[in-house]
This record gives structure tokens, sequence and C-alpha cells, in this order.
């Protein structure tokens, strides 16, 4: 059989597969027990406000997110108008960003794009279902010290994408499966899951070339995975920059909530220093614990700017946020109130841009905030878990369309 023959056939049994589970919870859904009320979902819920009501509008050094608002309202003028760029709870086109982002685009000073952004944008405040809180953590891209070939002081692999890596878009099969994408692998005629981490690094992997850099720290290569992106030292000094470029398909798992769970660690205790001083003291279970996170990253190396967010677009610290697409959309100002990690009651508010997504950001109300990188990045983003919200801010011809149907 062909090799696209045989990807029709795994993606068709892919979609029988998931029809199959719809229909096995069909009767539950349809006959719940009166004594279990039916969960509600999580959704976005946006409501008005007036910029003077956002906590600490006015203050920001607003000239900081130009770079990244100026990168997004970019792509966004340069796409066809009737381009759909939103989700179900923001409906817009690229289009409808034209007005305001051309205004933006012509602010040469901070009071201007204070004046195009309270003059072109409303201000929502976001909640879950009206829970206005949720998670902010942060991330950076990592930096490490690698070669182009193994060695003595090298003998850990990065890996490239390998060529047996398949991405199954069901809804090209069925309209009802649209944005379900399901990865895997031909095995004999049949599509099955890639394999998890430890099957990777133990069997699948090595020996067939896919090697990109090897690095003189595991636990340097595991955290350039949980970032997703990063800085390669070479041993003449010059840095080469990598970025992500596919994953095994498998749900992420924190090591540091393992250790929390197994009392290895107390809550306070889990940033990623706290997590290498326990490697460190236990390295014959350094193995182990890694493998408790089944997601696999894979790398390419990036020329330019970057490193590069979902949107496409290299990021800017302190100013991008990863967000759940599924609610925010790609390219979004977005006013952010939180907290500083190494500070928790100092207020950290400022607009920032949704610009990139992550594995565990998921929900109406989460974000994961671009430290940058180097040491200093590490220290913010590996200390914040704080509970914030954000206010989207939408162009107005959006805002309206918005208030009509809220």
């Amino acid at each position: 059989m062909s090799g696209r023959g045989a990807f029709l056939k795994l993606a068709c049994a892919a979609v029988a597969l998931l029809a199959a589970a719809a229909c096995d919870r069909a009767p539950e859904q349809v006959q719940p027990e009166p004594s279990k009320p039916v969960e509600q979902g999580p959704a976005l819920v946006l409501a008005a406000v007036d910029f003077q009501d956002i906590p600490g509008w006015g203050a920001d050094r607003l000239a900081e997110a130009f770079p990244a608002l100026e990168r997004s309202c970019g792509r966004l003028m340069r796409a066809p108008a009737d381009r759909a760029v939103g989700t179900a709870a923001v409906p817009m086109t690229a289009g409808d960003w034209r007005y305001a982002c051309g205004a933006l685009l012509q602010a040469t000073a901070a009071g201007d794009l204070a004046r195009v952004l309270t003059a072109e944008f409303k201000p929502f405040l976001a909640s879950n279902n009206g829970v206005e809180d949720g998670l902010m953590t942060g991330y950076f891209e990592a930096e490490l010290h690698g070669a182009e070939a193994p060695g003595p002081d090298f003998p850990h692999p990065i890996y490239r994408r390998p060529a047996d890596h398949v991405i199954a878009d069901l809804g090209v099969f069925d309209g009802a499966l649209k944005g379900k994408r399901v990865i895997g692998r031909v095995e004999n005629g049949r599509f099955v899951p890639y394999p998890d981490r430890g099957t990777l690094e133990a069997s699948h992997l090595p020996g067939n070339g896919l090697e990109l850099f090897w690095a003189k720290d595991r636990i340097d290569v595991f955290l350039l995975q949980v970032q997703g992106s990063g800085r390669v030292v070479l041993p003449d000094g010059s840095v080469r920059r990598i970025g992500f470029d596919g994953h095994n398909g498998r749900p992420y798992k924190s090591i540091g909530r393992v250790l929390i769970d197994r009392g290895e660690l107390q809550p306070h205790e889990a940033s990623w220093s706290g997590i290498r001083n326990w490697i460190d003291r236990n390295p014959d279970k350094a193995s182990d614990l890694l493998a408790e996170n089944p997601r696999f990253i894979f790398f390419r190396e990036i020329d330019g700017e970057g490193p590069i967010g979902a949107e496409g677009l290299p990021l800017t610290a302190g100013r991008s946020l990863a967000v759940d697409r599924r609610f925010v959309p790609l390219g979004v100002p977005l006013w952010l109130d939180t907290t500083w990690p190494l500070e928790p009651d100092r207020p950290l508010r400022r607009l920032m841009v949704a610009q990139d997504t992550g594995g565990a950001i998921k929900g109406p109300v989460r974000g994961d905030f671009f430290w940058g990188y180097g040491a200093p990045a590490l220290r913010q983003a590996g200390r914040m878990k704080s509970q914030g919200r954000y206010y989207l801010l939408l162009p107005n011809a959006v805002a309206q369309r918005i208030g009509r149907t809220s």
C-alpha cells in the first residue's frame, strides 16, 4: 500500500475510534443521574469595562510593548481581510483590525500609543464562567552549553523531528471533528500513538542521525523541552538558537508536582532550582523522574530573531503572553493584572500581547508570561505561580459586535 493510502486508512480509523468513543459516552449525556448535575465546561465570558477601571492603567511604560504590538498588527494587516482570526467567544476577521492596527503602527511616542489604545480599542474583563482570577505562570528561553558533535563533555542529544512523525487533522475527514488532531506514526500499516519520552530516548531516536546538537547537562535538555525554545552556546562562544518543531502527542506532566505528591519536596521548594537540587542528591532516580513526563519536544534551528511563538512571530521579553487559543485569539493586546514572582505583594500590571501557546496553558483565564532568556529570566519564570486576571483590548469593530451579543 502506498504511504498516502496507508495514511488515509489510518486517519479514517482514528475518526472511527473517536466516533465510537463519543457513542459510548452518549447514554450518560442523554440520561444523566438526577443526583449528579452536569458540570459546566470552561467558557470565556467577557464583560465590558472602562479604561479608568483597569487597575494600574496609566502607570505602565507602554512603549516597551510596542515591538510586540507592531509584530502582531503587521501580521494581521498582511492577512486577507476575510480571514477568520478569532475564537468562538471572540469572532472576528483580520479586516476588523485594519483601522485600529493602522493607527497603532503610526504611533511614534508613548503618549500617541496611549491615545490610540483608548480611542480605538475597548477593554473587556475576561472570566471563566464568571470566575475572573486564573493561574499565571512564567517561562523563558533556556540557555545551555552544547556542541555540534558528541563528546565526553557533551553526551546528551537534542533531537530534530523524525520523518515518521505524522499529524492527522481529523477535521479533513469529518467536519464534526474540526480542530481535532492526533499525532502518531504508521507501523505495519496501522496508525499508532507516537512513543512516550522513555521509549523515544531509550530506543526510538538514538542512532538515526536525528541529533541537532549535543548538550553538556541532561537536566538543561529537559528544561529546554519544557520551555520549548532556547540558545545553545557552543565551545567557541558562538550562539545558535533553536525552537519548537513538534511534540509526540503525549500529555505534559509536571515533575515538580510528582515530587510534591511523593512528599519529596514541599510546594515552595518545587522551583527549577529545587528540582535540580533534588536530582543532584538522587542521581540514580533522575531517569525515572524525567520519564514521568511522557511529552517529548523536537527542535529545529532558527535563523534571526527568536524565540518564535505560536503566532509565528518573535516573542518580546516581558510583553508576550502564552494563552489558550481555544478561548483567546492570538495577536490580541491584553492588560495583565497579577503579582511579581519574587515579590508577591508587588502588583505586576502591564500591557501584553497574546503571541504564544503552551501544552499546560489550558483555560479561558490562564497565562504564561515570557521573561526572556538567561539566569534572571529563569529566576522569575521558575517562581511564577500567581493568581491573576486579564482584560482583552478589542478593536471597536469587534467590541461593538461583542457588546450586542453579550
